[in-house]
């Protein structure tokens, strides 16, 4: 197989700006069995901010320390409701209209929240980008989508994101708009510019998609997610309810704000839904986190596993009280048992793993679970309607306790990807279940225990990295022939990134630092760019002459 043979990283014909798509939906059947069982209760995102600022409108929704110098800012609901009222008029006026998409790439800041609720009130779609992103995935998300504006920060831990703006608008055709929030815009719009005098507008169907999310992709590029109003409100509110919140609770927002973790399990929004509130952390480093845990009261957080094992080893000896930290979500990628018995003696708190994903579905452990239970399992799922089948390679049902592939369908799960009509033949069956591509078991008690993953994905301490994307900027060197990508296990990461790559014949020899630095200019995240790259004479294959990557990754297991 050539390097001419295999798809280039270019990205799939866009959407512009103001088509109707349409996603694949629950049978109305279906969504009707859903709205009697409760668990759709007709509530938006613009609803439930104005219900909750009526209710309490002096508490605390949000705080952050990324006012001059540090300084501490916070925002009542009150003034979070007005504030997205408010910005929601000024996008409007320059055009923005219901179902535009808007590439969101924002820090953990209140403008993050502030921005979200005035596209739910104005029906426009926020495209959750991380600050990690750079021009490849920031290009591809504004292309395919049509998206006609794209919201950031000025320089953000050193990185210029004007500069990068700048590269975006030349390749997105669609894109009207860049607006700046904190410092110096550049060329571009202060978001602090935009609010105007708040105008009526019309309320939002609650079965309307709210907003678009990035899935972990094991392909090239990541799929979008759209996720409605009502799914996903109520699995905020079930979220809330297995995690105990209330208007005491502080949650800390340590992880990147847009993940969908730190969103909503339970995350700055099911915070909010509980009426609590929502400190924004901007770096989750122990050394930034527990002074905030501390000065803040934070009851409540969430952290990959690899933070997890840092906040615990940070712990000890620290001069901060962390007394207040009533619990610990862990999720976004496997937590090893051992690891996972090291959260409570350390930081005093009691542990709940979080299983789930983009998609829908999501597992927690309970409050009241046993702690072996609580250290072995990722949980249960949060609905009643949540339907789960474990199967083998041939979707026929596996027994309790045996090993297979996940299917789930339920009342926040999707049943297909934005745009996407031939991913979706593949990752949902003809009765609507999501093939997740984990391998899990089901314990007598009803809990999941997550074994792997059967998609080519690399999980990366909780970022997901779709192997076919880095192979393909792997290949864009004129010195490679070939490459794969697949995870190798990282005691610190849980699985890190390594290419194998096969040099082009009579090309100039290029060593792994080289290739490392090629893929990192090409605009990749940095996360994504393999840890090691081993250069080989070929691939291993299997029986039929196809790459075995199943080979590769024996190859990268120690010994």
């Amino acid at each position: 197989m050539t390097a001419p043979s295999r798809p280039s990283s270019g990205t799939p014909s866009s959407t512009p700006a103001g088509t109707p798509y349409t996603t694949p939906t629950w049978p109305a059947d279906v969504a009707a069995r859903y709205r009697a069982a409760g668990w759709w209760e007709g509530l938006t995102f613009g609803a439930m901010l104005r219900d909750r600022a009526a209710a309490h409108p002096d508490r605390v929704a949000v705080v952050d320390h990324a006012g001059p110098g540090g300084t501490r800012r916070a925002l009542t609901y009150a003034d979070l409701d007005l504030r997205a009222d408010r910005l929601a008029a000024g996008l409007a006026a320059r055009g923005i209209t219901a179902g535009d998409r808007v590439v969101v790439q924002l820090p953990n800041t209140a403008e993050f929240l502030e921005l979200v609720f005035a596209l739910f009130r104005l029906g426009a779609l926020p495209v959750f980008a991380l600050p990690a992103h750079r021009a490849s995935e920031i290009s591809y998300f504004c292309s395919f989508t049509g998206a006609v504006a794209y919201v950031i920060p000025g320089v953000h831990e050193g990185f210029d994101h004007r500069t990068l703006a700048t590269t975006v608008l030349a390749r997105s055709p669609a894109l009207r708009h860049v607006f700046v929030t904190g410092g110096d815009p550049g060329p571009f719009e202060s978001l602090a510019d935009v609010p105007a005098v708040p105008v009526p507008l019309p309320e939002r169907d609650p079965s309307e998609t709210a907003f678009l999310q990035l899935s972990g992709g094991s392909t090239g590029v990541p799929k979008l997610i759209p996720r409605t109003h009502d799914d996903y409100v109520y699995s905020l509110r079930g979220s809330a309810e297995i995690c105990r919140l209330d208007e005491h609770s502080v949650y800390l927002c340590a992880l990147p704000a847009a993940h969908n973790f730190p969103l909503s399990s339970p995350g700055s929004l099911g915070t909010l839904y509980a009426g609590g509130r929502v400190v924004m952390c901007p770096r989750p480093a122990p050394d930034v986190a527990f002074p905030l845990i501390q000065d803040e009261g934070v009851t409540i957080t969430g952290l990959v596993p690899p933070l997890a094992l840092a906040w615990t080893a940070a712990a000890t000896g620290t001069p901060y009280d962390l007394s207040s930290l009533d619990v610990l979500l862990v999720g976004g990628a496997r937590l090893s048992d051992e690891a996972a018995r090291r959260i409570r003696p350390a930081l005093g708190c009691a542990l709940q793993q979080v299983f789930g994903m983009a998609e829908g579905l999501v597992c927690y452990t309970r409050l009241d679970d046993d702690p072996e239970t609580v250290v072995t399992t990722q949980g249960r799922p949060i609905s009643p309607d949540d339907e789960i089948r474990i199967v083998d390679d041939e979707d026929r049902d596996l027994p309790t306790g045996a090993t297979g592939h996940l299917l789930t369908r339920g009342p926040y799960t999707i049943r297909g990807y934005w745009n996407a009509p031939e991913h979706n033949a593949r990752a949902f069956t003809e009765d609507g279940f999501y093939r997740t591509g984990d391998l899990v078991r089901l314990t007598p008690g009803g809990h999941l225990v997550v074994e792997g993953r059967a998609k080519d994905q690399i999980n990366r301490g909780g970022e997901k990295i779709a192997a076919e994307e880095v192979e393909n900027h792997l290949l864009a060197h004129p010195s490679v022939h070939d490459a794969n990508v697949v995870a190798e296990p990282d005691p610190y990461l849980g699985e890190r990134s390594c290419a194998y790559v096969i040099r082009r014949q009579g090309a100039e020899e290029t060593g792994a630092a080289a290739l490392k630095r090629f893929v990192r200019e090409r605009g990749l995240a940095a996360y994504k760019v393999p840890d090691r790259i081993v250069f080989v004479d070929a691939f291993p294959t299997t029986g039929v002459g196809k790459i075995s990557k199943k080979d590769l990754r024996a190859e990268s297991a120690p010994a």
